[in-house]
Order: C-alpha cells, then structure tokens, then sequence
C-alpha cells in the first residue's frame, strides 16, 4: 500500500482559537489524529467526524503512551496510506517530542510536514500582559525545559549564565522543580527580588496567573496548590503585568459555560463567549437532520409560482429550504413571484445572502410577533409556505388561517436527540466545575432532560446559572423544574452574551 503523510501540528498554548490556517487545513483533511493532553479538545471537532482520534497523551500524571509507542503508531498509520494529523500542544519543535518523531518517521521513509504553532511561552506572556522582551528593560529572552529527562542525573543548565544579566528567562514544565530551579537561579547571583509569574492553563479562560519574587514564588505557588500545565516567567518585564493585564479582566474570565445549541449553530456563540473570556464547553443536544420524507415540501417547492408568501423564521429553515431547492434544480429564482417574511435580522441576512431581499422582516421573535405583522395586512385569500422544524409551534398557521390565508407548513428538518452527550461535559458537571449553562431554544432544555432524566439533570444543574434566549424557552426549563436566572429583552444570541456578561459583571 503508498505511504500517507503525517503533519506535525502545533495546536497553541490552549485556546483553540490560536490554531494557525494552515494547522486547521490539515486538520479538516486529517483521516487520523493522534492528539496529547496539551492540546485542546475542542480542535478535535474540526476533524471529520469519520476521522479516527487516538489520546496519546497523559494519563495520572504519566504517559497514556511511551514515546517509542507513539513513533510506531505515525509509521504504522502514515505506512498504511492515512493523512496522519498529530495533534501538539504549543508548538511541535519547542520541548516537545517532535523532533524525535519527524526522525522516526523520516527513518521509515513516512513523508511529513511540520506546521508551527504559537508557543506556550509566547501564549502565557501574551495573556498575562507580560511582553518578554521590552526596550526599556531587556533585549533577551531564554527558553528552559524546567525538568530534566529520567536519565540524566545532572541538570544540563548553564545556570551560571542564565542568572547572569537582565534577560527574561521562561522555564517549560517547571512546576514540579519551581523551588529548585529558583535556588538555582539564586546561588547563581539572581536578584532574590526579581519579579517572577506563574501562567497556568495559559490562554483559555481558566488561566490562573500568580506574580511574586525569585525569593518567594515557590511557597506562594505551594500556599495557593498552584498546579501544572504552567510557565514561569522571570525577569523584570513581569512588573509590567500590573499595567498591561488585559485577559484577566474580561467579564466572563474564569467562568465555565455550557453551550447546548446544535454543533452547526454552537460555533458563533461559543466564540462570543469565548472573546469575553468565558471557558466554553459544546454540548449539543439538538440534532438537525432531514424530513423522513420529502414529499409535502417537494411539491410545495414546484408550485412556488402559486404562493403569495413564503414564511422562514430561522436560519435553519433558510438553510434547509435552500438546499432542498438546489436538490430539485431551482435556486432564487423559483421565488420570482412571492413574497418573503423573515424573522428577525440573522434570518433575514442569511436570506440576503441568496439575493434575496425580505419584504417583512419581524423584530419579534416568536411566533406571535410574525402573527403580529401579518395581522396589518390583508391576508384573505393569501396562499403561504411555511417550511418549518418538526416540532415548530402551530402559532403561525393557525393564526393565519384565520384571516384568511391559506397556508401550507410541510417539514423542512427534524429536531433529533443526539447519539450521547460529550464525556468532557459530564465530567465538568459531575466536578461542579461549571458556572452556567445556556439554553437557545425548548427543544435544546427539553432534549438535556430527556437524554439525562429529569432527576439528574436537575441534580446536575444544581448551583449552576441557567440562561435562556427568551419566554418560551424560559417556561420549558421552569415545567422541568429549572429556575431561569437570566432571559436577554431580545431574544438573540447576541444578547444572550450580553445578558451573561452583566449578571457575572
């Protein structure tokens, strides 16, 4: 069989975000993807979801897999014709095992390429507000591996010029040694009153950031159990924190959120959370697949001519309709002669987006404020199309059979339970380890509670800040027994953020 390729990816120092293009590239065409603990999880998403993932990373503090193992599985996996993704924390080529790695491979004939990605270092200091280098201050920066391999009993360290001068030195993996390589640094003639900082779980919105002196960092990181991944930073650009900390002070910083929005829809969202400097955790608890049959949209679809109005209150009614439209061989066009109502401005972009420009666009979003501004018109006689979700609300037809309209709603998508919940988010749960959970829909609240029972979901959500888009949805979390602590004005999920950034604020 030809030989695949393996890409060495760096994945940055924790927010996924910080992914490079090129790193993401290969990610989407990965067919494997062998990740370590370093690299966040959520990357993995990116991947198709045929891909193979396989954990080579850390397991009770010790490696899941020996490195000998890990370089077998590239060759083996490279060898049997796979575009091989091997996820890495930070950057391959900066104390990691990458080296090591593109040797086995490259002694196996594996072709490979190496794609660079941001540095823990450079992430921790970017974060913290700790440039490393400053005109004012130094003009160098070291980078040390704060541990020593098991094999060497003697630490290769030239402290004596590390310690020497004004330069920043940043030390790799250097919790577990801090004291020592602070005494190092010590007895080699470092002021004891250098500023030093500990960057913990650098870039994600779980960082923890703790400032002292050469002289007393490692009992403030013992008073505190300050625990590794971490960075130390040493230098005297650390005292520039005070005025440069930026991520620290962003109103969702250190605050876990679950995002329960279907996986095509959670990205936008979680990525506004995630700017407000919220840890966010997928959770989707609504799938969207296709109608179990076509037919009643089909031949709606072919009799477009026919309708006065087509009603799309959604982004995924937009989506689904149009697709179906492609499928069948029309596109705008078959819209020629109707006219458009859509709900809210998202909806109405999306629709744009096709060239088409909405006649009626509702600011209300539910379903009364659509009855609403159709009630300002005469519908006696109308014929509307309403493609909608299985399980959409009977408001819109109904009420506008009754003025008159003749109104036909077949099924555009189904509203389906996922297959399971993702392990990481149980695990955040079961640790109460999360601060809110968000609920953009009914189905969204309703499908949790089906997939988890209404008992331990109610258990879970115990302390947790629940957030809901709006009235309805509100009322479907309260019928299962969840008190609603916040609901935005306007029922988006722009303001959604907003709601979750004044209660924690």
């Amino acid at each position: 069989m030809s030989s695949g390729i393996v890409y060495l990816v760096g994945a940055g120092p924790g927010d996924p975000a910080l992914i490079t293009l090129r790193g993401m590239e290969c990610l989407k065409k990965a067919e494997v993807v062998v990740y370590d603990y370093l690299a966040n999880e959520q990357l993995l998403g990116y991947a198709a979801e045929a891909a193979e993932r396989i954990y080579a990373g850390r397991v009770g503090g010790g490696h899941n897999q020996d490195q000998d193992e890990i370089h077998k599985l590239l060759v083996a996996k490279g060898g049997a014709g796979k575009v091989v993704v091997r996820l890495i924390g930070g950057d391959p080529f900066m104390f990691d095992h990458g080296g090591e790695e593109c040797e086995a491979l490259r002694n196996a004939s594996i072709p490979f390429v190496i794609v660079p990605g941001v540095t823990a270092a450079a992430g921790a200091s970017a974060y913290a507000g700790i440039p490393l280098t400053h005109r004012d201050i130094t003009a160098s920066v070291e980078f040390v591996t704060g541990q020593k391999r098991n094999d060497k009993r003697e630490s290769d360290i030239d402290w004596e010029r590390l310690s020497q001068g004004d330069g920043t030195v940043v030390f790799y993996m250097g919790v577990t040694n801090l004291r020592r390589n602070m005494q190092c640094m010590l007895e080699h003639g470092r002021s004891p009153d250098t500023p030093v900082a500990l960057v913990r779980s650098a870039t994600t919105g779980c960082q923890q950031v703790l400032v002292g002196t050469l002289a007393d960092i490692a009992d403030r990181a013992e008073e505190c159990g300050l625990k590794p991944p971490a960075v130390t930073i040493v230098g005297g650009v650390v005292a520039l924190r005070e005025k440069l900390q930026w991520f620290d002070t962003l109103p969702l910083c250190g605050k876990k959120i679950i995002v329960t929005r279907a996986a095509e829809q959670a990205g936008e969202f979680s990525a506004r959370l995630a700017a407000r400097g919220a840890t966010v955790l997928e959770c989707p608890t609504i799938r969207l697949v296709e109608p179990e049959n076509w037919q009643l949209l089909d031949l709606a679809i072919r009799e477009l001519p026919g309708y006065d109005w087509v009603v799309l209150t959604s982004v995924n009614a937009v989506r689904f309709f149009f697709q179906r439209l492609d499928t069948l061989g029309f596109d705008a066009r078959a819209l020629g002669g109707c006219r458009v109502c859509t709900v809210g401005p998202r909806t109405a972009d999306r629709i744009r987006s096709y060239g088409i420009k909405p006649d009626l666009v509702a600011s209300d979003y539910k379903a009364e404020g659509v009855v609403d501004e159709f009630s300002r018109l005469d519908m006696q006689g109308s014929r509307v199309l309403f493609p909608r979700a299985d399980k959409a609300r009977d408001v819109i037809p109904r009420e506008l059979k009754r003025m008159g309209a003749q109104v036909d709603s077949p099924v555009a998508y189904r509203n389906v339970l996922p297959e399971r919940l993702p392990p990481e988010t149980l695990f955040a749960l079961e640790k109460r380890s999360v601060d809110c959970i968000t609920f953009t829909s009914s189905s969204t609240v309703q499908n949790l509670a089906a997939m988890l029972g209404e008992e331990l979901m109610l258990d879970m959500l115990r302390g947790v800040a629940v957030a809901s888009i709006g009235p309805i949805t509100s009322k479907s979390c309260r019928d299962l027994g969840l008190k609603v602590d916040i609901e935005p004005e306007s029922y988006t999920i722009d303001a959604l953020a907003e709601a979750l950034e004044r209660h924690f604020t």
